[in-house]
């Protein structure tokens, strides 16, 4: 019988199969939703022949994707991208330079 070791210390990340942190819970997320979704399919009458075949290339096609973006990003890599989006490439200010440098009269007199 085999064992597999899906985590190999206190406050490291869950790793399985090369699979690491967040590409795990997508990974296995996503198998669930595609085993509904034949189950759905299933009974709706639609042909058993066509469930398969749509079941085994999207959860082919979800595998080799999981697997790449593990391997593309890393571990935290999904984190940074979106964080990466969240800020703007470029701070634009409209105002002259010239009002920065400028004392304020106000307080200059007061």
């Amino acid at each position: 019988m085999n064992t597999y070791h899906i985590n190999k210390g206190i406050g490291r990340t869950v790793e399985f199969k090369g699979l690491k942190a967040q590409y795990l819970f997508i990974f296995a997320g996503g198998l669930l939703g595609l085993l509904v979704l034949v189950m759905i399919l299933y009974m709706a009458g639609v042909n058993t022949f066509i469930c398969l075949s749509i079941g085994g290339i999207s959860s082919s096609l979800l595998v080799w994707q999981t697997f790449s973006l593990n391997r593309k990003y890393g571990e935290h890599g999904l984190m940074k991208l979106g964080a990466r989006k969240k800020h703007p490439r470029y701070i634009i200010s409209r105002k002259s330079i010239f009002r920065y440098i400028r004392i304020n009269s106000k307080k200059a007199t007061a």
